[in-house]
């Protein structure tokens, strides 16, 4: 399995909230370059890198996005507010390795294949849950399903992975919820990716042993209860399915 740092971006600073509230931001750093630098130095290969202000609709962290993935510090996937092919395309051209789509991937079905057809092998669909149900539009909206549904209906596509959040874990440094992942992997074709209240090396190594394939760690990291160096050094080969 592989730990990939959280770059979560709020009017131009690394943020990290709690519960996935915008109301309950614990923790801003004012230079989000310097932060991508400092996780590359430590080891690790990939940032996950998220325009929080484009994803609710607040605004946009376009410019910065671009810096960022222009400065090449690691691989990075780049995911908020994209809900056309267009801005996939532009990402991707910017230096992306992979694009994450959340609100309109689980909304519009017929959209979602084609796009996955377009950018085969370079789109993680994010779904975000709170209590097994999927939230979109920033945390905002929660659907009727069941996250095992929304997965069966993205199974056929040629995706490079699929990124479940569990929100209501988010920050709170409790841990994460092994028993939402453990479904998730079982029901997914593609590698899973698991983020949402990671607070210890057994919380990553319980993942690990459930078949995730990457980890996105926020809080732990951020506020030093995960070791950075000792995180990428253990966790540095994504398992494949």
């Amino acid at each position: 399995m592989i730990a990939i740092p959280a770059l979560d971006l709020r009017d131009g600073a690394c943020v990290q909230l709690v519960g996935g509230s915008y109301d309950q931001e614990r923790l801003r750093l004012e230079d989000p370059r310097e932060v991508a630098r400092n996780w590359a130095s430590l080891g690790f290969q990939r940032l996950h890198l998220v325009d929080l202000d484009a994803a609710t609709g607040r605004g946009s962290n376009e410019q910065l996005v671009i810096e960022l993935l222009r400065e090449r510090e690691a691989s990075v996937q780049v995911g908020g507010g994209v809900r056309d092919a267009d801005a996939i395309e532009r990402l991707l051209s910017q230096g992306a390795d992979r694009v994450v789509v959340g609100t309109r991937a689980i909304e519009d079905e017929s959209w979602m294949a084609r796009a996955a057809s377009r950018f085969p092998g370079q789109i993680i669909v994010a779904a975000d849950v709170r209590d097994r149900r999927v939230v979109t539009h920033g945390w905002e909206r929660t659907l009727s399903r069941d996250v095992v549904d929304v997965i069966a209906q993205l199974n056929a596509l040629a995706l490079a992975g699929l990124l479940v959040t569990a929100v209501h874990r988010e920050g709170k440094l409790g841990g994460t919820d092994l028993e939402l992942m453990e479904d998730v992997v079982e029901a997914s074709n593609h590698p899973v990716l698991a983020s949402g209240g990671i607070t210890t090396i057994d919380d990553l190594r319980a993942l690990e042993e459930r078949g995730v394939a990457s980890a996105i760690i926020g809080m732990a990291l951020y506020t030093g209860v995960l070791d950075a160096r000792t995180i990428a050094e253990e966790f540095t080969e994504e398992i494949k399915t």
